[in-house]
């Protein structure tokens, strides 16, 4: 069913895209690409980001991360690139005031594809489950500054996560 989902946004991407005269503009392609894309997060899980605003050096930066299910159906992710496993990718980005990139300095995994069963977590209808990461066991951290936070990985888990998140790391 993802699948046939992802085609069939390709399938309306590339249709919108054709080079015909007949009126179109560029504005009805992005109004193409925004309605597909709503429709796609209309049929997936949705992950919102948490952290508190202001965190003290020595405290640990705690990333709460929320995954919903707002379909009418039960629904599955894979939970590998997200807080629901111990941090063993890079799924998050993770950048400074001056939009330098936080290095990550956990480890990487290599995976077997595709991901076995016990990789996914089931979320029914209306639900939700949430986990939490210590960004400072994954991440380096280190300066005072205000660092926002991205995840990138919705490719891997299947987790549509609109909003980035900021806080500030003080002394």
């Amino acid at each position: 069913m993802k699948n046939y989902l992802i085609l069939s946004a390709a399938a309306l991407l590339l249709a919108s895209c054709s080079a015909s005269k007949t009126g179109t503009t560029g504005a009805d392609t992005v109004t193409a690409v925004q309605t597909t894309q709503e429709a796609l997060a209309e049929d997936s899980l949705i992950a919102i980001l948490n952290i508190k605003d202001t965190i003290k050096t020595g405290e640990p930066v705690e990333l709460k991360f929320t995954v919903f299910n707002r379909t009418d159906s039960t629904r599955q992710f894979c939970k590998w690139h997200t807080p629901f496993e111990p941090p063993i990718s890079k799924y998050l980005d993770i950048k400074d005031e001056q939009g330098n990139e936080v290095n990550y300095k956990g480890a990487m995994a290599k995976r077997v594809m595709p991901p076995p069963a016990d990789s996914y977590i089931k979320v029914n209808v209306g639900d939700s489950v949430s986990a939490n990461a210590d960004l400072l066991k994954s991440y380096a951290i280190d300066k005072p500054g205000r660092y926002t936070i991205v995840y990138n990985s919705k490719g891997v888990s299947g987790v549509i996560v609109k909003d980035s998140v900021s806080f500030v790391y003080s002394k």
